[in-house]
């Protein structure tokens, strides 16, 4: 099959290859997978250069996000149970291996495509909405009325949260670095766009709010917290989700005690 082995490793994506390598042999409690489309994350480009939390041995397939069709089913699942999924259905998931034509992985990283979804439109749904979800629903306690402020919002997991933080009821802030980006995350369903490369981008934010009292909710995949904490209204929640930026940041905690906030962390990972 085709994949991008990572031998050794590199410092950008442009410095990755595509090979051919031998077709995975599932084990008798796994599927094969046909990949039809995969996604591209933050942690990918992370792991590529060795600097994420989770490194296999080399060699080792890159990617994680994917969909596709069901090409073989397992042949012995606990408790004599049979296979969810028959040869030719439509799924989605995520494990190691992702940028490859094929993959053997267990029944519990996969899920059915959603009914009128294409393989390009499943294909990031395993770790981006979850990603969303969590922060939003499950540690920032997401309701009707919020105004949330969402950093790179046209990116993967940006995304996901401008829509679940519409379905929600809230009215959405968008950041991003360019206008093309804005445009996307508004075309999501995102109320408001601001370019974070102005200075002034908390100033803006506030002005959005009623009464400038700031946001309810932050949603910083980027290293944002610090400046965020400036627009952010009293008993605010900010929910640190990753540190695309590059630095990780150091906050004083005497801005935490005056504005009455929290500073919430998510480890999707911990939950999957």
């Amino acid at each position: 099959m085709r994949a991008i082995q990572v031998k050794e490793y590199v410092k950008r994506p442009e410095d990755l290859a595509i090979t051919t390598v031998p077709d995975p042999t599932p084990s008798p409690d796994e599927y094969l997978i046909a990949i039809h489309c995969t996604a591209t994350n933050f942690f990918d480009l992370l792991q590529i250069q060795g600097k994420y939390q989770h490194q296999p041995p080399l060699p080792w397939i890159s990617g994680s996000e994917f969909s596709g069709a069901v090409l073989q089913t397992p042949s012995s699942l606990p408790n004599n149970l049979s296979p969810k999924y028959p040869i030719g259905a439509k799924v989605f998931g995520a494990s190691q291996g992702g940028y490859a034509t094929k993959i053997a992985v267990k029944e519990d990283r996969l899920r059915p495509v959603p009914k009128g979804w294409s393989f390009f439109d499943a294909a990031g749904l395993f770790v981006t909405a979850p990603t969303g979800y969590a922060a939003l629903v499950t540690r920032a306690h997401i309701k009707k009325g919020d105004y949330v402020l969402i950093h790179a919002a046209a990116g993967g997991v940006g995304l996901a949260a401008v829509q679940i933080a519409k379905a929600f009821g809230a009215t959405v802030i968008a950041t991003a670095g360019t206008q093309h980006k804005l445009n996307i995350a508004k075309s999501y369903g995102a109320d408001h766009g601001i370019i974070y490369k102005d200075p002034t981008w908390p100033d803006q934010v506030k002005l959005l709010t009623p009464q400038g009292r700031g946001v309810d909710i932050v949603f910083d995949p980027v290293g944002l917290i610090a400046p965020s904490i400036k627009c952010t209204a009293f008993n605010g929640r900010l929910l640190v989700i990753g540190f695309a930026g590059g630095e990780i940041e150091k906050i004083a905690m005497n801005r935490v005690l005056l504005k009455n906030i929290s500073l919430l962390g998510l480890h999707w990972g911990a939950y999957a």
